[in-house]
């Protein structure tokens, strides 16, 4: 089992920087690969962004390129999401996931967070 607890979110305005950042126990960090989605009111969970077991390779949904960027740190058990240039339509629960394949759908993660608010303002 692997427990994933999100923090760091909030309210900020278009145009901000926010960090969220997601802890894991319960197995070993190392051996998992991460992810971050989010669901906005009324719509579908939808992909953001995934970082391999190393660090090594991150990939983003079109959506955010450029403007987010996913990390991990192992020894922390820790993998976060830099947020920056936030628009509005950024506003979502975001949720942390990880599992042992790479992927861009929800059913390539078996372990999901609570999920965190994130709101942005115009």
């Amino acid at each position: 089992q692997v427990q994933l607890v999100e923090s760091g979110g909030g309210l900020v305005q278009a145009g901000d920087s926010l960090r969220v950042s997601c802890a894991a126990s319960g197995r070993t960090f190392s051996s998992l690969r991460m992810g971050w989605f989010r669901q906005a009111p009324g719509k579908e969970r939808e992909f953001v962004a995934f970082i391999s077991t190393t660090g090594g390779f991150t990939y983003y949904a079109d959506s955010v390129r450029g403007r987010f960027a996913i990390s991990r740190d192992n020894a922390k058990n820790t993998v976060y999401l830099q947020m920056t240039s936030l628009k509005p339509e950024d506003t979502a629960v975001y949720y942390c996931a990880a599992g042992p394949r790479t992927g861009v759908v929800r059913d390539d993660y078996d372990y999901w967070g609570q999920g965190t608010q994130v709101t942005v303002s115009s």
